[in-house]
């Protein structure tokens, strides 16, 4: 154990329920300083931001807003700023800046997560906060969902409170905001980011009928970075699933409406894709 824990609160239920146990347990005690931060892509649920705010407000969480900062020259890391729940993006700037110098992210190239959360998160822990390798980091993962543990958790000297500490599973989530005075209004479907390229085509599909207007974002982002970077063969990326272009997902959606074989009835554990949300470090 480090002498202190930067808690990675990713703005979702799960991450939220740890971050609560860690302040009111006895770990609160074992570390010297525990700084709780969360990094805003510009394309989260406007409620998972409110959730947020709520957190800090009613749980006294302190969270640290922080968005990436990309510098247009190549050579040149990603750096942090620090940002509020009033002066949070909410019109995807710093993924616009991302995929302007980086190209657009997808199953290939899965870079969102490490350019928008786990690069300016530990810019602000390293030369804002000066801490070096004396820190662990909490992320929030549950029992039930092990397989998301990195393998190079010693390495990166990451922490599973849900998993080692407080063993928890979806279940214990779900009933501890159950008894909270708010909680995160947000369907297991659209997830924190809206439109997050992770998803399976049924969850699209459902997005697409009950707000269209989140996909006019990635449809302008590959209309202007779909060739910044580019497949082996030199071919231009589209952001979802079997090659998709944001264009092509809505004409497909068009089809299966017509057709009547849409069903939007779905089992939403079961249908797998985008997570409550994406935490710094996953499988790898």
């Amino acid at each position: 154990m480090n002498d202190n824990l930067f808690v990675s609160f990713s703005g979702g239920k799960t991450s939220a329920y740890m971050t609560y146990k860690i302040l009111n347990s006895s770990f609160k005690e074992r570390y010297k300083n525990i700084v709780v931060c969360f990094a805003n892509t510009g394309e989260e649920h406007p409620n998972t931001l409110k959730f947020i705010n709520n957190c800090d407000k009613l749980l006294g969480f302190s969270t640290v807003w922080l968005e990436a900062v990309i510098n247009p020259e190549m050579g040149k890391g990603v750096r942090s700023k620090i940002v509020s729940y009033e002066t949070a993006s909410k019109l995807g700037e710093p993924f616009e800046d991302m995929c302007a110098k980086y190209g657009i992210p997808n199953m290939s190239f899965p870079h969102c997560t490490k350019y928008l959360k786990q690069y300016p998160l530990h810019h602000y822990v390293r030369s804002v906060l000066g801490w070096e390798k004396n820190y662990d980091t909490a992320i929030g993962i549950r029992t039930d969902e092990q397989r998301r543990v990195t393998k190079n958790k010693d390495i990166y000297n990451v922490v599973y409170p849900l998993i080692d500490w407080f063993p928890s599973d979806k279940v214990d989530v779900n009933d501890f905001w159950e008894d909270m005075p708010f909680t995160l209004d947000i369907d297991e479907h659209q997830g924190n980011c809206k439109w997050c390229w992770k998803k399976s085509l049924t969850k699209h599909f459902k997005n697409i009928q009950e707000n269209p207007e989140w996909y006019e974002f990635p449809k302008k982002l590959e209309s202007k970075y779909s060739s910044v970077k580019t497949t082996k063969e030199g071919k231009p990326l589209a952001l979802f699933r079997g090659h998709k272009t944001t264009i092509m997902l809505l004409q497909e959606f068009s089809e299966y409406k017509q057709s009547n074989q849409l069903s939007l009835n779905f089992n939403e554990d079961l249908n797998g894709g985008c997570s409550e949300s994406c935490e710094v470090y996953g499988t790898d």
